[in-house]
């Protein structure tokens, strides 16, 4: 089925700004961490767009309209959302569609996601869905959008055509997103407004002017470039690049071509707006040319030897929307030009943008050159591996591990467990018990609280492999308090008295040998371990019992080099796996959900064959830190059976 059309603005007049006239649709959106734009819903794109009339240089409060977006701020001259209990930056965009669209009808259509409320889609696919419903088609086929879903507008369900999963969608009315007419006002170009009367002579006015000069008077270049071809410029060699604007919120040039003049520096420099991949900007500016004041020269667009393209305007003060790439090789870089390799859209990279941006600021107004790249894409999986290539791991029979739903053990007396690793104390020290922060002299502090028959508040008992010493009622308190396995640990020192399992749901875990090796281990394959552990509801084990659980990005595929270390590595997962150690329920410390499925204090690579994310190889430390991990919770190699 083709696609219809997305409602997306078309770029006109070669420039991407439509005629006075035309009315649009806004809709803001942010980026998530899977690099896909998410929609803000119409209340928040109103306020949004209010915000933006009386100050496009301000910051929006999104709480003030949205009580479950409190944490969360956009700066609109950086384009950045902002949470501000975590730090979590995310580029945000400004999206324009037709009136006869889904966003300007103020129709929603969402999906049931796993704890059964409702999710919207992508802006864009909503646009396509509500388009081939007013046309009556039957079904929608996504897989033009890059989605391997079919919509059924008969059953009102989505299905995945590789798992056959299915899902229900509906589509419900809402308010219609905010109208505007005509082109975009000056004023949401970065600087707004312009520039009257001497310039601030402050260091920070001179930092930022420099920088912002340099980036206007490279796009005033190019725009100079378009408008007048190569007419006098007999040195231009090539064909004239056309100039497209990016849909999203890109503003106006600050300089136009007819106030641009030509500098002595000969290098051309090569932007991107849109969404192009691959970044590299190089500037070899100086500050002698770019002085703090209204009217900045331009570089020159002649016969330069570093000759890159532009795919659009005035991207470079929208940090999170920039996509600068390269036409030439990484070797016409001059040496000597410092490259930062920028944390970028992915969050990978080991310069965070904040530093790379101030770094890029001082070393322009020093009259430096800096090269900004941005950080190769993590390498998460080997290439695709036939499934008679998955051999079994040497020493390790079987290639599959299941657990199912464990109930709590019964016939577990608290005093009996807490009897069995302690002895009693008869002259007690004074110093404090660290549970109930009462002395040991003292009765516990559980007294009243807390009663068992065989057990005095005033007993103090001492822990037979540490030799630390408690009440013992509050041990027993403690211990009502956990798992209630038949384990104890020693809150001071952490020793596992007993075998200590988990509270991990139940599901699988997979691991094998595939002919591919790790970064920093050339003559070793490696092992596999795939974990997939499905959503469910939470039992009394769990935070929150009869509540549902989301489990994503399952199955999680992890890696161990295939030596002797790595195969121990792998026993002591599987022991951990069957002692429900790996995963845990609770909340994201990623995406600060709550009542999803988490990592539960064994690190784990996730990352194939590098190691930009901290999660790959090569790592050397790794398999001693993880068998460290694993100790502390009382997996160790003590377990392993010769």
């Amino acid at each position: 089925m083709a696609r219809p059309g997305s409602g997306l603005l078309v770029p006109v007049n070669g420039l991407g700004y439509p005629p006075q006239n035309l009315a649009r649709v806004v809709v803001w959106e942010w980026m998530n961490e899977h690099g896909r734009w998410r929609p803000y819903s119409a209340a928040v794109c109103h306020h949004i767009e209010n915000v933006l009339k009386g100050d496009a240089r301000g910051t929006v409060v999104l709480g003030q309209v949205d009580a479950q977006l409190a944490p969360y701020i956009i700066d609109l001259q950086s384009m950045h959302q902002f949470r501000q209990d975590t730090g979590t930056m995310r580029p945000v965009q400004r999206n324009f569609y037709e009136p006869s669209s889904a966003p300007g009808k103020g129709v929603v259509w969402e999906w049931e996601n796993d704890n059964g409320s409702w999710t919207p889609y992508d802006m864009e696919i909503c646009v396509t869905i509500q388009n081939a419903y007013e046309k009556q088609h039957p079904w929608l086929d996504l897989t033009s959008l890059g989605f391997c879903y079919l919509i059924d507008f008969n059953s009102m369900c989505q299905t995945n055509r590789q798992s056959q999963r299915k899902r229900r969608l509906r589509r419900r009315m809402d308010l219609a997103y905010p109208l505007i007419m005509g082109s975009i006002p000056k004023s949401q170009s970065w600087p707004v407004g312009a520039s009257s009367g001497q310039p601030c002579s402050c260091q920070q006015c001179i930092l930022v002017n420099s920088t912002r000069a340099a980036s206007n008077a490279i796009l005033a270049s190019q725009r100079r470039k378009h408008y007048g071809g190569t007419a006098g410029n007999p040195g231009a060699t090539g064909t004239l690049t056309a100039v497209r604007q990016s849909n999203t919120f890109a503003g106006t040039s600050l300089w136009s071509p007819t106030s641009a003049s030509s500098g002595p520096n000969n290098n051309n420099i090569s932007m991107g707006g849109g969404h192009a991949k691959a970044e590299q900007v190089l500037l070899p500016l100086s500050s002698a040319n770019f002085p703090c004041s209204p009217v900045m020269p331009t570089l020159s667009a002649a016969h330069g030897h570093h000759a890159l393209t532009i795919n659009g305007q005035n991207n470079l003060n929208r940090p999170g929307t920039q996509r600068i790439s390269m036409s030439t090789a990484r070797g016409a870089i001059p040496t000597g030009v410092p490259a930062l390799p920028v944390k970028n859209l992915t969050g990978s990279g080991p310069v965070h943008p904040a530093l790379a941006g101030m770094t890029g600021i001082l070393m322009c107004a020093a009259g430096l050159p800096v090269c900004l790249t941005r950080a190769p894409k993590p390498i998460l999986h080997p290439p695709p591996i036939n499934k008679s290539d998955m051999k079994p791991v040497p020493g390790i029979n079987g290639m599959r591990r299941k657990t199912k739903k464990k109930h709590l053990r019964r016939g577990k007396n608290p005093e009996d467990v807490v009897r069995r690793y302690t002895e009693k104390i008869k002259m007690m020290p004074d110093e404090d018990c660290t549970i109930c922060m009462e002395r040991l002299v003292m009765a516990s502090g559980y007294e009243g609280i807390l009663q068992h028959k065989g057990i005095k508040p005033e007993l103090v008992g001492k822990l037979g492999k540490c030799g630390h010493m408690y009440h013992l009622l509050c041990l027993v308190a403690m211990y009502n308090n956990g798992n209630k396995d038949g384990s104890l640990q020693c809150p001071t020192c952490k020793t596992i008295y007993g075998e200590k399992t988990g509270t991990q749901p139940p599901g699988k875990m997979e691991y094998h040998v595939i002919p591919h090796c790790l970064p920093g281990y050339p003559d070793s394959k490696s092992i596999r371990i795939v974990y997939d552990i499905p959503a469910g509801i939470q039992t009394n084990e769990h935070p929150n019992p009869g509540k549902k659980f989301s489990a994503r990005g399952f199955p999680r595929h992890c890696y161990l080099p295939d030596n002797d270390k790595g195969r121990k590595v792998l026993k002591l997962l599987i022991m951990a796996w069957d002692r429900r150690l790996i995963f845990t329920i609770g909340t994201s410390s990623t995406t600060g959900e709550s009542d999803t499925v988490v990592w539960n204090e064994i690190h784990h690579k996730t990352e194939f064959g590098s190691n930009l994310t901290g999660h790959g190889y090569p790592d050397h430390k790794y398999l001693d830190n993880v068998l460290t991990e694993l100790s502390a919770q009382g997996v160790g190699e003590d377990n392993l059976k010769d």
